[in-house]
């Protein structure tokens, strides 16, 4: 399970811009994550609460979760689409010379202050 991991990095950053910005409450974390980043939301929610539960700073602090679509190039053609729905192979000239350019990442877009 690498979501402890993640919301633990993701913690200690909101924690360290919350203390640069003189910050004493967090209210709400919006997280973008890729279609094919691995993360399952669902284990991250409950690392995330428990987490939250152990700072005085992010108790109670909400995890909103968006989702960033996987694209994919081909290089054989010069199109994009949607990787979940057509994997590696381009489904516009059939060439397997493609590659990941969205859907695999994850970021902090929000913080929300109380």
């Amino acid at each position: 399970m690498h979501e402890l991991g993640i919301v633990f990095h993701i913690v200690k950053t909101v924690e360290n811009i919350a203390a640069e910005h003189q910050v004493s409450k967090v209210g709400k974390v919006v997280l973008e994550i890729g279609e094919v980043s691995t993360i399952i939301p669902s284990y991250l929610t409950d690392c995330w609460n428990w987490k939250c539960s152990k700072s005085k700073l992010m108790e109670g602090c909400e995890l909103a979760i968006e989702t960033i679509p996987a694209i994919t190039y081909c290089e054989s053609c010069g199109e994009t689409y949607p990787t979940v729905a057509h994997g590696k192979t381009c489904p516009y000239c059939g060439s397997s010379s493609t590659y990941l350019i969205q859907g695999n990442e994850h970021e902090i877009k929000e913080i929300e202050v109380c």
